[in-house]
């Protein structure tokens, strides 16, 4: 596939706006009639006390030397987000433009605290900084319901996302196509340089790879399809490439199925198959990983339970933060070593039903076992992690959110987590308790 596949991606989808009757274009007002502003205020509180010594003497948090090292991570930071959204301009083709500035400042931490939670920027030495900021922009074209971008921007695939989960969001460099030209289906190609870590300030780094340690692949490309035709059904089937690493294919499908008023049952499922290719920069790469989680939800509650398997000498790694639908990643460990099985159980309750609009809670419980790197490529990119042979672990996560419904401060949101993680010596994640309070108030309209 590689780039080859995506430029001829992008002369299919051009060709499907002849086909088209009505288009999104067709609704352009103008570049400034139709721009926007919006402003995020956040401020983040991450809290990660590991257990037995296990920071402090572990290399992955190799910021400080060993001797300096605490077990205690903690970060506090404040970010504000500005991103400007243009209007399209009038005619067969739209031109706009969009921007964002994302400035980040520390609120409280230190070099021996600082790293483990990526929430502040970090110097060479290690040492928090006291402000790191980035900005970019987007050029972008609309000819009848098919838009190409061009720039620094955010992107929201399986197989290649950016994640919003800390201070400031993740994003990517290259172009973006998607046509919505057809009836319920969307189509996309995409074509990537890089991409940006969440606590970083440069835009030359490379990609950001979640488990591998081998060299960097100079590109990543993708082409996908969504489909809501059938009622209640959502379904994705993506291709990707990691330029000389691996080769990555995705089906998703989440399916709702209604029962009486008030009650459904919900099943999302998730498949990642991924393997090496050209050079094989992260070494041999043989991974098939699912998930299947099954929620019933009745009024106010939902109860689910999930599934995760990994078939793989490796884990199942990605690129970007947040190219991981797998229901059974969650906020300390993705439970997605060699040949792991996981098993998840959740509880979520929104209290408007009882009268408390805005206010929300969450429980789960993650289990894994049967971990096994011993078979992995000895000189891949995965040999670090040191996975042994009989690896078992778990989470528990506790999460209350609420959001102001009216006034003043409407859309206000606070949200306090506290999870757990624990695992013996054959599984690659820390010990670790976590607190994390994060405070958001956007702004925003129109100009």
């Amino acid at each position: 596939m590689k780039t080859l596949s995506t430029h001829t991606l992008l002369l299919a989808l051009g060709g499907q706006s002849l086909l088209a009757l009505a288009s999104e274009q067709d609704t352009a007002k103008g570049f400034v009639e139709d721009s926007q502003w919006s402003l995020l205020n956040r401020s983040l509180y991450d809290r990660r006390d590991y257990q037995h010594g296990s920071l402090s003497n572990g290399a992955r948090n190799a910021f400080k030397p060993r001797s300096e090292r605490s077990d205690l991570a903690e970060e506090w930071g404040y970010g504000l987000m500005a991103d400007f959204t243009s209007g399209y301009t009038i005619g067969t083709l739209g031109v706009g433009l969009d921007a964002h500035v994302y400035s980040g400042w520390q609120l409280d931490s230190g070099g021996g605290r600082a790293g483990k939670a990526r929430v502040l920027g970090v110097d060479n030495d290690g040492h928090p900084k006291d402000e790191f900021s980035r900005g970019g922009a987007v050029a972008k074209l609309r000819w009848s319901s098919t838009e190409l971008r061009y720039g620094e921007q955010r992107v929201k695939t399986p197989v290649f996302g950016s994640s919003d989960s800390r201070l400031l969001p993740e994003t990517a460099t290259g172009w973006l196509l998607t046509s919505r030209e057809l009836p319920a289906t969307t189509l996309y190609g995409g074509h990537f340089n890089e991409s940006t870590d969440r606590n970083a300030s440069s835009h030359d780094q490379g990609f950001v790879v979640n488990y591998s340690n081998g060299r960097q692949g100079n590109s990543f490309d993708l082409v996908g399809v969504r489909n809501t035709a059938v009622k209640g059904l959502s379904a994705s089937l993506f291709n990707a490439v990691y330029d000389d690493t691996w080769r990555q294919h995705y089906l998703g499908a989440l399916y709702t199925l209604p029962l009486v008023p008030g009650q459904e049952l919900i099943f999302d499922l998730n498949l990642y198959r991924t393997q090496d290719t050209g050079q094989a920069l992260s070494g041999r790469i043989d991974n098939t990983t699912w998930s299947l989680l099954s929620t019933y939800k009745i009024g106010s509650h939902s109860v689910g339970l999930g599934y995760q398997k990994v078939d793989g000498d490796t884990p199942y790694d990605y690129v970007t933060r947040g190219a991981i639908y797998l229901s059974n990643a969650v906020a300390l460990s993705d439970f997605n070593a060699p040949e792991e099985a996981s098993w998840l159980a959740r509880y979520d309750l929104n209290l408007t039903g009882y009268g408390i609009p805005g206010l929300s809670f969450s429980a789960l419980y993650v289990r894994g076992s049967g971990i096994d790197g011993s078979h992995m490529d000895p000189n891949g990119g995965y040999k670090w992690l040191g996975y042994g042979q009989g690896g078992k672990h778990w989470e528990r996560d506790l999460q209350a959110r609420y959001v102001v419904q009216s006034g003043v401060a409407k859309n206000l949101a606070f949200s306090l987590r506290h999870a757990v993680h624990r695992g013996n010596t054959a599984q690659a994640e820390l010990d670790a308790n976590q607190i994390r309070l994060a405070v958001e108030y956007p702004l925003g309209g129109k100009f």
